[in-house]
């Protein structure tokens, strides 16, 4: 992407903001940003709306032919009776089943942007409602009431504590998909692990670690780490990789003397940090500013060239910090590189900038 006179500055901004709106990821991430609750119109439209109409309708029915029958107002001979009051029973039950299933698909699954996922989301719930309608008939007509509601709650007890970890993480991974607190691809920290995420199964996801504990910077340890899909709703999680800003504040650290010129160092360290980083990804952050500002955060200064401050630190020397925006991928090998160029660059001038050169450093 690259500025050019063709155009104002500002009318390519506004453009070159608009079409990078137009990014699936950031549409998405902006939708996220000041969604507004269409559930209640997504359920009742279209096909949806009609098959909850039905369920609704045959659900009340089985209910009143139930109650006809215990009071006697509809008279069927004793020795059906009850296997007619199981029945409507049962079919109460699976309306209910059918649509909490019906309120899942669209209210979960549906709303999975990758087309892979939503169909295994899709087939997974067809399955369980399958085997949970057939499990509830079965034992509705061939029990009373209240041994299928004892004998029902004990099996969801036994295997909800045989289960409870991998269902844990089953229903994490569901809600990785949907709120996406990070995907594959995105670097993250979670806890205290730290990487890209390379894998994101059904129950555990797979990081590709960087720092680690045997580095100090944003490099790869070579080590992979595997978590349960649960920590996410146990742990926090810092993802790096916001659709909406894809971009860190990073710091640059180093000591000069008192004696030094300030306003000289803060105008050199600028430049390096301009010079380095470039106009083109000065001018991709100004764009995503621009983006911002459709979203809560859009009060954040957001500023695209380098920030120098001093600090008086605890011996005696003055600190400099340089802040400056980056790319989370790039950013040890762009801190080394700027290290590097400012150090040359200031050295350059030595009257004006003094390093410590006793054993205090």
């Amino acid at each position: 992407m690259k500025l050019t006179e063709s155009l104002p500055v500002e009318e390519k901004e506004r453009q070159d903001t608009e079409r990078l709106k137009q990014e699936p990821t950031i549409q998405k991430s902006l939708q996220e940003q000041s969604e507004s609750d269409v559930a209640v119109k997504w359920i009742f439209s279209g096909k949806n709306g009609w098959l909850l109409g039905v369920y609704v309708l045959v659900f009340f029915g089985a209910a009143l032919f139930y109650q006809l029958v215990r009071r006697q107002v509809l008279e069927v001979s004793s020795t059906y009776e009850p296997l007619f009051q199981r029945l409507m029973i049962s079919v109460m039950a699976a309306t209910i089943l059918l649509s909490t299933s019906m309120l899942v698909d669209v209210l979960v699954v549906q709303k999975v942007d990758s087309p892979t996922s939503r169909y295994n989301l899709s087939r997974i719930l067809k399955l369980v409602t399958g085997l949970l309608l057939f499990i509830l008939v079965v034992t509705l007509l061939y029990s009373n009431w209240y041994t299928t509601v004892v004998s029902l709650g004990l099996i969801s007890l036994v295997l909800g504590l045989a289960l409870q970890n991998p269902l844990t993480s089953f229903f994490a991974w569901i809600y990785i998909l949907i709120r996406k607190p990070y995907q594959v691809g995105d670097r993250i920290k979670i806890g205290s692990s730290t990487g890209d995420v390379v894998s994101l199964g059904y129950l555990e996801t797979t990081l590709w670690e960087f720092r680690g504990d045997y580095l100090s910077g944003d490099h790869p340890s070579g080590r992979i780490i595997r978590f349960s899909n649960s920590k996410v709703f146990d742990e926090y999680i810092i993802n790096y990789s916001w659709p909406l800003f894809p971009y860190i504040w990073n710091e640059l650290k180093f000591y000069v003397a008192y004696e030094s010129d300030f306003d000289f160092i803060k105008e050199r360290v600028r430049a390096v940090v301009k010079e380095d980083i470039g106009e083109e990804m000065m001018y991709r952050v100004r764009l995503f500013r621009n983006i911002l500002k459709d979203t809560p955060v859009d009060e954040v200064e957001v500023r695209e060239g380098a920030s120098v401050s001093f600090q008086a630190h605890e011996n005696t020397w003055i600190q400099v910090v340089v802040r400056y925006l980056v790319p989370p991928k790039e950013s040890s090998r762009i801190k080394n590189r700027l290290f590097y160029k400012i150090m040359h660059t200031l050295r350059e001038a030595p009257d004006k900038v003094l390093f410590p050169k006793t054993n205090m450093r």
